[in-house]
């Protein structure tokens, strides 16, 4: 006669036989359902598991629309009919992530086994269920972060790719963003007339939204630019096709400084929109500020925008910038315009590069190592004393 063990609380005896057969089919359904990384798949495998092993009429996942075998409706069962089992599926934290309902033939109760079996069965699918959904969130960053790294690779292209060779000058340029993508703009247009076009603008906001805006915004300042518009008209009229963009682009209205450069009369001509202001610094270390002459971009309709301009000497040099430059902080001081200022007519180079890279390790060295809160561009120009050959 073989050895039997009584379970408690229940006139069931199961052999010991029996019982190595039934862990091994647990083993076995433990096996199916950690076999996918999809969590339909795993679902499915329960529900086939709990029909076909323990000859359930049918098994279901009211919230996953899935469902095996013959499974009353809810709405079909009597007030005091029949309850059908009912068993969550919980993640490490607890949180429910599915339920499992399970019909017996013939409406009887479950057994004990098939219960255990049941309790088992969930414990390793709820494993298997948060595997699955963990993979498909890796998955899904990973397919976010693949787009974002094209998206930067796309964003940088549009940046000048080469800086105009100007006799006598020295430009430079750089542009860091705060996430993978930014609402920094810079750009340089070479004119018909032998000068050159400037522009450096900022989008509200920070991250994809504002660089799609960005985008957007480099296309119609391309189109303009060729128009051989005057300075103050240009400004005027990307204000208001940003406008007429819609209610999205009004939200992400953009400040924009514009300069003309007139290399070989020595001359510069500059609009503000709403941007901060420009630095300018003369070879007598005297200094003057191009400051705001009417709203950003896309904030007002309407808005018509002034010039103005300065002689470019040799021995002057100029900063344009985003305020991602001045909006340092080391604990709760902010680096600031001033400071930037001060820092920038400290600079003695005629090198345009070399400036930007005093600016940005002192910036760096200001933060002590905290993280970089926006985007931040910056473009140089210097002119260079006459006898001294400046690349630009």
């Amino acid at each position: 006669m073989a050895a039997g063990i009584h379970l408690p609380g229940s006139n069931e005896t199961i052999d010991l036989q029996q019982q190595v057969a039934r862990l091994q089919a647990l083993l076995e359904a433990s096996r199916q359902v950690h076999s996918t990384i999809r969590e339909e798949a795993v679902l499915g495998a329960v529900l086939r598991i709990v029909v076909r092993e323990l000859e359930m009429a049918g098994a279901a996942f009211p919230g996953a629309g899935l469902s095996y075998g013959d499974v009353p409706d809810p709405a079909e069962q009597t007030e005091n009919g029949p309850t059908l089992p009912l068993y969550l599926l919980q993640d490490r934290e607890g949180k429910r992530m599915a339920e499992l309902v399970v019909a017996p033939p013939d409406g009887r109760e479950l057994t004990l086994y098939e219960s255990d079996f049941i309790e088992g069965l969930v414990l390793q699918a709820a494993v298997a269920l948060e595997n699955a959904r963990n993979h498909e969130r890796n998955m899904q960053w990973a397919r976010v972060q693949q787009d974002l790294d094209a998206a930067r690779n796309i964003q940088r292209s549009l940046l000048p790719q080469s800086l105009p060779e100007i006799a006598g000058y020295s430009v430079a340029f750089r542009s860091v963003t705060c996430y993978e993508v930014g609402g920094d703009y810079l750009d340089i247009v070479e004119q018909p007339d032998g000068s050159l076009l400037l522009a450096v603008a900022d989008v509200a906001g920070k991250g994809l939204a504002s660089a799609m805006m960005s985008t957007s915004f480099r296309a119609a300042f391309r189109a303009m630019a060729i128009t051989g518009l005057p300075l103050d008209e240009l400004a005027t009229r990307m204000n208001e096709h940003h406008w007429r963009e819609g209610e999205e682009a009004r939200r992400r209205y953009v400040t924009a400084i514009f300069m003309r450069l007139y290399p070989d009369l020595g001359k510069i001509e500059v609009a503000n929109a709403g941007h901060n202001p420009g630095f300018l610094i003369m070879p007598d270390g005297t200094s003057r500020q191009f400051e705001s002459a009417g709203t950003p971009l896309g904030l007002l309709p309407g808005m018509h925008y002034t010039s103005e301009e300065a002689e470019f000497t040799p021995g002057t040099r100029l900063l344009f910038y985003t305020d991602g430059l001045t909006e340092v902080f080391r604990g709760e001081e902010e680096f600031g315009p001033e400071r930037l200022m001060d820092e920038f007519s400290k600079c003695p180079h005629e090198q345009a590069d070399v400036i930007l890279d005093s600016l940005w390790t002192t910036i760096e060295d200001f933060a002590q190592g905290g993280p970089q809160s926006d985007d931040m561009t910056a473009l140089a120009l210097c002119r260079c004393v006459r006898g001294t050959e400046i690349p630009a």
